[in-house]
This record gives structure tokens, sequence and C-alpha cells, in this order.
């Protein structure tokens, strides 16, 4: 046997407790972190606004420059680790978002603070796009299924608890420490991880520099395409022309994709019909909880009068129900199909939005939290099936590509959600609950029945 069949056979048995349960947490903390960032400052959002004299829809760009720049890297990112092993990356990823944080605490104007969050997005893409298959070398092959469901429930909750932790945080400090708890963080991360994570086997095949530039040139502008439109002073031509860049470079990269055995853009994955549509599935329902999380702050304060911490409170009940049924979900999928359970919390989800959506005109606290409540019920119980039936599809040589196509699923759901919101908000004056929260009701409802089809 050689060498490297040696390291992976070894490498497929896990790794060998506490090292094992410290490279998870190491991996886990970096996808909190990462996740987390595409949410935390969105209840800042109207103050950061007001500190940066800036308008509604060019402060949304403090969220989609990030959530761009991570969608567009996750493919080439999961492709880089591949060829030269899932540790180098993850460790670099690291060091980039701590970087990069830094600045975004620091910065003197919105353009700049734009840029250091698209820095930012290059680091978060460096970890989030191989977390599953890195888990797969941590835990034994016995366990592999509680691995993948417990990333998948971090991924979840800390995507929904944004908010509650940016009110905890604001209570105590500035918008700046936003960024700054990431420093400790993330150099906590980076020690642990040097000593724990796995060297895993490298490809050695050459990274694709032109696969990741069409990679770029087809997700960058149509995400920049669609914000745009809400950005005030932007002629139409600049939106349609970024928008055709985007279709004709798609058009390129997939031609060029077709040639390769094993392509950046999983187009042998995407012929897999229930991989297929739960990566739909996943797209539209991260839409339509971004579109929420996005809008929702601006309407508690601008129109209901709460203050930043308050609207982070109000906030809370959302991630709450997600922590309360992702272990239930994850034991529901042991005896049922993944597509029914993910088709039920989509419908449940696009209740709760329903619900939002006929706020009366001066809603009681309770009114506003039993309805966030249902929301993130459904949306806690259509995530672990969904991400099981995705990665199961997948074939196990194929495990790398899945991670990344998955990330990039929800990243590019929660960049179009939120350049959907600044659309909105460039569109109308009054943050049109109504409006917002039906097209996310659409969304979700449209996810339960790719679900139920699949």
């Amino acid at each position: 046997m050689s060498v490297t069949t040696a390291a992976a056979t070894d490498l497929h048995e896990g790794l060998a407790n506490p090292r094992r349960t410290l490279a998870f947490l190491t991996v886990a903390l970096g996808i909190v972190m990462a996740v987390l960032d595409g949410t935390i400052v969105n209840v800042a959002l109207p103050t950061i606004a007001t500190d940066q004299h800036a308008t509604a829809a060019e402060a949304i760009w403090i969220v989609t420059g990030y959530q761009l720049a991570v969608v567009v890297s996750l493919l080439p990112m999961s492709a880089l680790a591949e060829s030269i092993g899932f540790k180098k990356v993850f460790s670099a990823g690291l060091v980039i978002f701590a970087a990069a944080s830094l600045l975004c605490a620091y910065s003197p104007s919105l353009p700049v603070l734009a840029v250091a969050r698209l820095v930012q997005g290059l680091g978060g893409a460096a970890l989030m796009s191989i977390a599953s298959a890195l888990v797969r070398f941590i835990m034994p092959a016995k366990h592999m299924g509680r691995g993948i469901a417990g990333i998948a429930m971090t991924v979840a909750v800390s995507g929904a608890a944004g908010p509650t932790i940016a009110a905890a945080i604001l209570a105590v400090a500035s918008w700046h420490w936003l960024f700054l708890i990431n420093v400790p963080l993330g150099i906590l991360c980076f020690v642990v991880g040097r000593v724990t994570l796995p060297e895993t086997p490298a490809s050695g095949k050459r990274f694709d520099l032109r696969s990741a530039g069409l990679n770029v040139l087809t997700i960058g502008p149509l995400i920049a395409g669609l914000s745009a439109i809400g950005t005030r002073g932007v002629g139409w031509w600049i939106p349609a022309g970024l928008v055709a860049v985007s279709v004709v470079s798609g058009w390129f990269l997939v031609q060029r994709e077709r040639r390769e055995a094993v392509p950046m853009l999983p187009l042998d994955l995407l012929s897999i019909r229930p991989f297929r549509w739960a990566i739909a599935a996943s797209i539209i329902s991260f839409a339509a909880q971004m579109l929420a999380a996005v809008s929702l702050p601006f309407f508690f304060s601008s129109l209901l009068g709460y203050d930043e911490v308050q609207t982070g409170l109000l906030m809370t009940p959302w991630p709450v129900a997600t922590a309360i049924i992702a272990p239930i979900s994850a034991r529901l999928i042991e005896r049922f199909p993944g597509e029914r359970i993910s088709g039920l919390g989509s419908v449940i989800f696009g209740v709760g939005l329903i619900a939002l959506a006929f706020l009366p005109a001066h809603p009681s606290v309770i009114d506003i939290v039993w309805r966030l409540a249902v929301a993130g019920l459904g949306f806690g119980l259509f995530q672990s099936p969904n991400n099981k039936v995705m990665l199961s599809s997948a074939p196990r040589q194929r495990s790398g590509g899945a991670s990344g196509m998955q990330s990039t699923a929800r990243l590019l759901g929660q960049s179009g959600g939120a350049a959907l919101a600044a659309i909105i908000f460039g569109l109308t004056s009054n943050y049109n609950l109504p409006l917002t929260m039906g097209i996310a009701a659409v969304f979700a409802l449209a996810a339960a029945v790719l679900s139920i089809w699949r």
C-alpha cells in the first residue's frame, strides 16, 4: 500500500479524542464566525448608515458585499482545497477573515468598509467551502452523519442568531465590536487548528484559474447588477450591463466545465435529480430568510421606533425556534424521508412569513414574537433534511464539490435576498412589509413544492 493510500485510509477512520472534539469545535467556530458575519450587522445597519451618511439601499452593500465575495469564491476555494489540502486553505481563511474584521472595525467611510467586507468574504469562503468535507476526515465513518448534522445545525442557528448576538454586543459596545470580536476568536481557531486539524490528501491537480475567473464573472456581476437596481443615481444601463456580462460568462463557464472530468462548477452533481432540486430549494429558501432578516430591522427601527438593541431582541424568537427544532429535525430524518420533512418545514416557514405580512399597524411584542417563532420553526425544520438529501445523493468521492455547492447555494440565496431587499428599498419609501414578506412567503412555498416534487 502506498503512503498516500495509507494516509487516506487512516484519515477515513477519523481522529482520536480529544483531538477529534477539538478539531470539530475549531471547524464549527470558524463556521459560526463566517456565517454570523453574513447577518450580524443587519440590526446595526440603520446606525451604520447614519454614521457613514448613507441611505438604506447603500448601507445594504455592507451585507451584499460580504455575501457577494463569499458566493463567488466558494467553488474556487473548494477546488483549491482539493488541490493543496483542506487544512492549508482553512488556516489561510482564518488569517484573512480576522485581518479583514480589524479593517472593518476601523473603516473611516462606507466605501472602505464595503471593500473590507469584500476581503472578509474571501476569508469566510475559505472557511465555509470545505467545512462538511473537512468533517469527513475528522469524524469516524460511523459518526459521519452526526458530524454533518452538527455542521448543518451550526450553520442554521448561526445564520438566524445574528440579530440576537448583535443586540447583546450593541447593548454594551458600539457597532465596531460586531467586527472586532472576530479577531481573538480567529486567533484562537488558528492556533488550535494548526495542532488538531488533519492533514488531508492533496490531489495536486492544477488550479483552474480560467474557470475560477469565469465563475467570478458569472456570479459577481449578477448579484451586483441586481443590487445596483436599488441604488440611487444609477442608470438602468449599469445593472442591465452587469447582468449581460453574467449571462455571457455563464455560457462560457458551462461550455468549459463540460470538458472537465472533475469540474469546478459541479455539473456532474447537478445532473442528479435529488441533488439538483435540493440545491434549488436551498437557494430560494435562504433568499426568503435573508429578505426577512434585512427588511425587518428597518421596519422595526424606522416605522415602529425600536432602537437597535430592542430590534435585536425582537428578532430573537427566530433563532431560538430554529435552535429548538434543529435536533428534533435531525432525529426525524432517521425515520422519515428527508424530502417530506423539508417540504413540511418550508410550508410552516411560509405560513410564518405570511403572518408577518399581515402584522397590525401597531403590533404588540406578542404579535411580532409568535410570527417570528413560526417562521424560525419552519426554517429550522427545512434545513437539516434538505442538507442530508443534498449530501447523501452525491458520490463519496465528490464530497468536496458537494460541500462547496451546498455553501454556494446558501450564499447565492442570501445574496439574492439581500439584493432584492435593496431593490425594494430603492423603489419604495416606507419599507413595505406586506410586499417584502409576501415575496419571501412565495419563495418559501416554492421551496416546499420543490422538496415534495423531488
